[in-house]
């Protein structure tokens, strides 16, 4: 968990705002007693997480993949080639919705803005955070290298199954 105090409040009110605005359908199933809280969410999503990416063509059709998802600082962030169609799409179009879901017992619905890094700072403490993650230095992988993303939410609601067994330290 890398989350400030801060970060960790901020998150909270994005969750709150957005089951706020979410449809009388989402609330009869994601009621209180099935919403993560901040502490719990960011606890849950230690590490790295299997997230479904959706992305947009220049047809407005929508696009998924699988990306390797870490919830660091309240956002999702990942890696992938800059070669990869979803990279493309990102930068043409950064509106994306991205969903990790551990079978009936934790999802997490995430809309909002792709923020991509090829280079400068950013991208420096992405790539070492991944270097320490993974035990090696990303942009040595086969291939072109790698980008980073974060996504900006607008919009985040998490569900559990059994929300009150899940630790929030």
């Amino acid at each position: 968990m890398l989350e400030t105090v801060d970060e960790i409040a901020d998150l909270q009110r994005l969750l709150d705002a957005s089951i706020g605005r979410a449809s009388g359908h989402l609330t009869g199933i994601v009621n209180a007693q099935q919403r993560l809280n901040a502490r719990q969410l960011v606890t849950e999503l230690t590490g790295m997480k299997v997230l479904v990416l959706a992305t947009v063509t220049a047809r407005g059709e929508p696009r998924t993949s699988c990306v390797d998802g870490h919830f660091v600082h309240g956002r999702w962030l990942f890696g992938t080639s800059p070669a990869a169609v979803k990279a493309k799409h990102m930068l043409a179009r950064p509106a994306v919705s991205a969903t990790h879901v551990d079978g009936e017992r934790v999802g997490v619905f995430t809309h909002g803005t792709a923020h991509v890094v090829s280079e400068g700072p950013e991208f420096e403490e992405h790539n070492a955070y991944f270097t320490e993650f993974y035990g090696s230095d990303p942009q040595t992988w086969e291939g072109p290298g790698v980008v980073y993303a974060t996504i900006e939410p607008s919009w985040m609601v998490a569900y559990a199954a059994e929300a009150a067994s899940f630790p929030a330290e």
